[in-house]
This record gives C-alpha cells, sequence and structure tokens, in this order.
C-alpha cells in the first residue's frame, strides 16, 4: 500500500486516478458475474484467461471514457486548479461518475441473472421501452435500498480519493503536458477502438468464459451496430439456383414465384374432422423442463399435465429465439429468423404471408390478444399490418382487470376477455383464429394470491404454477361455450426461461411444449420427430383443411411426405440448424461450427462440418432473408407491391 501510494505522489494525475477507480469497478463486476456463473458454469482454469481479455477490454472502455477527462485537464487553467470551489466541483462530478459507473454493474448483474450474458441486443431493445423496464426492476429490486448502498459507497470511494485528488490539483500544468493529454484525448481512444473487437472475446470454447471476458459496455456499444446485420455481407453464402434447388429438394417451395394462394391437401389428418376455430396460446417463457408431462417433478402444471393427456403432445419442438418477438415471427410467418432484429420488429413487414392474414383471406376472423401494452416490441403494429384484429390491456374494461403488474394484467384477466369478446364473436358465425399472448411467467413474477399455493411474488415456480391454473381455468370455462366442441387450442410456448449455457446456442434452452387440445376432434397421441416453431402454421392450416401452407418455410407435421426433422435456433447472431443429431451453426464473418447433439440430453461437443448440412443451413437462412428483403415474404396478393 505505501508503495502504491508512493508511485501516485509522482503521477499527475486526474486521468490516473479515474482510470483507476473504473478499472477496478470493471475488475469487481468481472469477478461478481464469474462467481455467479459459478465454477461449473465457467471452470477455475478459464478464469486467468477471462480475466487478461477482460483487461483488454476494460483498458479499451477506459480510454474512451477517459478521453473528457485528458480533454478537461488540458483546457483548466491553473488558477481554478487549485480553488475551494473547483475542488468541490471536481468531487461532485467525480461522486457522479462513480455511482453512475456502479450503476452500470449493479444492471449488469441484474441483466446476467435473467440472461447469463453482458449486454448485448437485448438490452439495447429495452432502452426503447423504458416505461416496462423501468417498472419491471421497480417492482423487482428494492429500488430505493439500492441506489442508497450505490450513493453511499460512490461516496466513501470519492471521500478515499481525497488526498490524491487535492494533491493532483495542486500541481501546474505547463505548455507541453497540456498539449500531450489534449493529444491523449484522440489518440488513446481511437487506438484502442481501432485495435478491439468483439470477436476477440471468442476462443476459450466456453460461452460463459466468453462472456465473462467482454465488457458491459464494449458489447453495447457493439449491439448498437450490430442490431441488423446483413445476411449477404456477414455470413456465408451459396449460388442462389443452389439454394432454391436444395430447399425444394427439402420439400420448400417457397421459394417459387406466384401470385395464388396454394390450394389445400387433401390427405387424411388425425382430426375426426377439420377444426372449425384455432385458439393459439403463446405461453411467456414456458421452457419444457417446467412442465410435468415433459418430465419435470415439481408438480408446477397440473393444468398442463391433465390436458397433455387428453391431447397431442409434441415431444420435440424446438424454439427459434430467445425472445418473445422470435417466438411471434416463427409462430405467425413460419420462417427461420434472419440475423439482427426480428421481422416483428423491422420496417415494411405488412401483409406478409403470416397465418393470419391467410386465414383472413380465406373467410376467418384472426386476433391477436395481449396482456400487456402491444406496442411494446411493435406487436400491435406488426398483427395490425397483416390482417388481426389486436386487442390489448388498453382495451379491457376496467372492472375486468383483478391484478396487473407493469408487464400486463394477470392472464386470467386476459383470458375472460378473449372470452367476452370471442362470445361475441360467435354470434357472426365465421371461425376464428386467435393467438393469445400471456405475460404473467415474467419478472417480476406477481399475480393474485389465493389462486395457487405459492403466494405472490413466487419467483419462476409461482409464475409457472398461477399460468398454469389460469390456462386450467381459461380451458374450463371454454368448455361451457357452443364454440368450444369445433375448436383446437394450442398451447405452446415462446421461448425458454433461461438461454444460459456452455455453448453459444445450448439446444437444451430451445425445447419447449406444444400440446394439440380438441377432445372432440383429436384423440389423445404423442408425437415424437424434431419439429421447429415455424412448423406450427403449416400444420394448423393442414389441420384447418385451409390454402397457403406451402407458402411457409416450414411443414406440417401431418403432410403426405414423412416430416423432415430438422430445427433452427438462434440468437440475434448466431444461426443454428439442426439435423440428423448434428447442430450447424453460421455466424458472422463467414465462420462455421458444428456440434453432435446428444438426443436425450441435448448436450453438445465439436464436431466436423458436415459439407451437406452447412449448404442445407445456408439455403435456409440465405433465402428467408433474401425473401424478406426483396418482398417475396408477402402474402401473395400483394407480392407484386413493393417492400
Amino acid at each position: 500500500m505505501q508503495t502504491l501510494r508512493r508511485v501516485l505522489r509522482k503521477l499527475p494525475p486526474i486521468p490516473l486516478i479515474v482510470g483507476l477507480i473504473v478499472l477496478g469497478i470493471f475488475t469487481v463486476t468481472r469477478l461478481a458475474l464469474a462467481i455467479y456463473a459459478g465454477a461449473d458454469a465457467a471452470p477455475l482454469p478459464l478464469w486467468p484467461g477471462i480475466f487478461a481479455k477482460g483487461l483488454w477490454f476494460d483498458v479499451a472502455v477506459v480510454a474512451v471514457l477517459l478521453a473528457p477527462v485528458f480533454l478537461y485537464e488540458a483546457l483548466l487553467p491553473n488558477r481554478w486548479r487549485a480553488s475551494r470551489l473547483h475542488h468541490v466541483v471536481r468531487l461532485f462530478w467525480l461522486w457522479f461518475s462513480v455511482a453512475l459507473l456502479l450503476f452500470g454493474a449493479v444492471a449488469e448483474i441484474t441483466f446476467w441473472m435473467e440472461f447469463s450474458t453482458r449486454f448485448n441486443f437485448i438490452a439495447v431493445d429495452y432502452l426503447i421501452y423504458t416505461q416496462e423496464v423501468i417498472g419491471n426492476i421497480r417492482q423487482s429490486y428494492p429500488v430505493g435500498w439500492i441506489f442508497a448502498a450505490i450513493g453511499i459507497l460512490a461516496a466513501f470511494i470519492v471521500w478515499r480519493m481525497r488526498p490524491w485528488l487535492r494533491r493532483a490539483d495542486s500541481v501546474p500544468l505547463f505548455r507541453a503536458q497540456r498539449f500531450g493529454l489534449a493529444a491523449a484525448a484522440v489518440i488513446i481512444p481511437t487506438a484502442m477502438m481501432l485495435s478491439a473487437n468483439i470477436d476477440q472475446m471468442e476462443g476459450q470454447g466456453n460461452n460463459f468464459a466468453t462472456e465473462l471476458s467482454g465488457n458491459g459496455l464494449f458489447t453495447f456499444a457493439a449491439a448498437m451496430r450490430r442490431n441488423e446485420l446483413d445476411y449477404d455481407k456477414f455470413y456465408r453464402t451459396i449460388p442462389q439456383n443452389i439454394a432454391d434447388s436444395t430447399l425444394r429438394e427439402l420439400g420448400v417451395e417457397r421459394t417459387l414465384e406466384n401470385d395464388r394462394v396454394p390450394a389445400p391437401s387433401t390427405h387424411k389428418t388425425p382430426f375426426s374432422k377439420p377444426p372449425r376455430n384455432v385458439i393459439l396460446i403463446t405461453v411467456e417463457s414456458l421452457s419444457a423442463e417446467y412442465v410435468g408431462a415433459y418430465g419435470a417433478t415439481k408438480g408446477l402444471t397440473p393444468n398442463l399435465d391433465a390436458i397433455t393427456n387428453d391431447g397431442m403432445k409434441f415431444e420435440r419442438l424446438f424454439a427459434t429465439g430467445t425472445r418473445t418477438v422470435r417466438g411471434l415471427e416463427a409462430l405467425s410467418l413460419g420462417t427461420p429468423p434472419i440475423p439482427g432484429q426480428a421481422i416483428v420488429h423491422r420496417p415494411h413487414n405488412e401483409h406478409l404471408a403470416t397465418i393470419g392474414e391467410l386465414l383472413k383471406q380465406q373467410g376467418f376472423s384472426s386476433f391477436f390478444f395481449y396482456g400487456g401494452y402491444g406496442y411494446f416490441d411493435n406487436m400491435n403494429a406488426y398483427f395490425q399490418s397483416n390482417d388481426y384484429r389486436v386487442v390489448d390491456r388498453t382495451d379491457f374494461p376496467k372492472e375486468s382487470v383483478m391484478f396487473e403488474n407493469i408487464w400486463g394484467v394477470a392472464d386470467e384477466s386476459l383470458f375472460n376477455n378473449v372470452l367476452r369478446i370471442f362470445d361475441a364473436k360467435s354470434a357472426t358465425d365465421k371461425p376464428f383464429f386467435a393467438q393469445i399472448m400471456t405475460t404473467s411467467n415474467h419478472r417480476p413474477y406477481t399475480y393474485p394470491n389465493g389462486r395457487i399455493d405459492i403466494r405472490s411474488p413466487g419467483g419462476r415456480d409461482g409464475a409457472v404454477k398461477y399460468t398454469d391454473y389460469a390456462i386450467g381455468k381459461f380451458i374450463r370455462d371454454a368448455k361451457n361455450k357452443p364454440w368450444f366442441k369445433d375448436t383446437l387450442f394450442v398451447i405452446v410456448a415462446d421461448h425458454c426461461a433461461s438461454v444460459a449455457g456452455k455453448t453459444k446456442l445450448p439446444v437444451e434452452r430451445y425445447h419447449i411444449p406444444l400440446i394439440f387440445y380438441a377432445p372432440e376432434l383429436l384423440k389423445p397421441a404423442r408425437f415424437a420427430p424434431v419439429m421447429s416453431q415455424i412448423d406450427i402454421a403449416p400444420t394448423l392450416l393442414d389441420a384447418l383443411g385451409m390454402q397457403g401452407g406451402n407458402l411457409f418455410y416450414g411443414h406440417s407435421a401431418f403432410g403426405k411426405a414423412p416430416l423432415t426433422e430438422r430445427a433452427f435456433i438462434s440468437n440475434y447472431q448466431e444461426l443454428g440448424y439442426l439435423k440428423n443429431g448434428i447442430l450447424t451453426v453460421l455466424m458472422p464473418k463467414q465462420r462455421v461450427e458444428s456440434f453432435r447433439v446428444d438426443p436425450v440430453t441435448y448436450a453438445s461437443i465439436p464436431t466436423a462440418v458436415d459439407p451437406q448440412l452447412l449448404t442445407e443451413a445456408i439455403a435456409y437462412y440465405q433465402t428467408a432473408s433474401t425473401a424478406f428483403k426483396t418482398g417475396a415474404l408477402r402474402a401473395p396478393a400483394y407480392r407484386k407491391t413493393n417492400p
């Protein structure tokens, strides 16, 4: 400690003091995240590499943060430097800066607890929806106490720095020193930003280690730059004619240009007769691992388990992504996920060949119900522009809402309002298709007390059990409605509760439940083949006997030909193609990785890239991305309209 003090007395100053404080905060944050992740996720032998790489990114960020400090020191007159007023101002400025950095550290820790990553594109999106995000934080954490602790800790750090700050301010700066500081304000951050790249986080063979190596501010800035990725620019490509022929061999005719909706299939399905209506319940964050019918042992889903016993259980369905918008994209549009933002978020996403649009053109009433505010994630705009009638919490009578939190009304309130609208709708004698998006299974995990045996807030377990209760009540209430006997209920998750894993695309974190329930139309059954979320829309059109199933990249589970078992899993950069027990992953900079996946545990180990599977993966993702850009994803009636 004495040696450090002697060194600091000789070095000027303020930028050094501030830089050490910032580096200290970054290092402690990384240590806290590593401890939270645990040695099983990030083994201790990887920690030296984690902290060495981490120091590199931390220094790069510090160089940028210090630029205004260098410039300020270069311009500050010596006569002001030693004044009492300036010293007070500097103390306050430093306290505020340290408090802001500590707040960032706390935000990173809470983000990691939810997503097991450094700040990424999700954090970028959250800046847009501040009401929900801030409300969620206020309802989930003791914000007042956290702010107080941050303020006190920042004050303690600055108070301990006072002697060094006063000593630094007592040293006058000469012209050459000022010139050096001004040059440092430009040269150092520029050099570091040109040298440091987010791809340098890779290389340790462990996704937790990769994420821990990063710096939250650095990854946040990178996510802002990469929020939308042009497939042709960043990923491996093949000639489009080869991609088209590959997809045709796989049974995908979506690439063919035509202006007519394909005819319905005439082959037999498991239904005794086609359903008249479909209610698609999309459950927030419901991993298969929480559902008893899929092997869970906590007893959180008695209603879903009973429904599964009387319905068709799809054993191996995989979500396409890690966020609600990805699930909504897959379920409505039946297309593989394109890199960057989901199509739900993007401009020019109107009148696409969504299941709601296609059914609306064939005499159905198409609905999208959401328990929250539908402006979030652009849901209202997307579904409205694709011929759905959108109903969100702003449309619910106040007396119908017995409980709500920042994300939305309690699921039972949502379902009660769905029933109210369906009661009025059934009088019009038109069939309906409705997609319902729940909200209760989401932090802060609050719900009405007295419904289940776990008091609110009950954490993830309580939220799952309450959502199960609400779905069970909805089904029981629906049984009293005249339209029930002709209705297919589909229960599926939008994505899993967690995406944490030792690889970037841990397959087990994409396994979600899918249940078809229509007791008067469909006998209990089990469906074992691997399926993707993008297969649900064509399967529903097939079940209904309606036209348009061939317009999707997905396949009907009830198709005439045997189902091609494959799935698509992704985050916003990595694009995975799971087939024959091999996960082929397309990454930016034309990189490709491959993993062999255990069929039971879904554990992944690296393996050689299979050329045929690579060609198939590229064909799907490249063509889907091009189709959206060129307008080929539009419904046939709008196909010739420029996007």
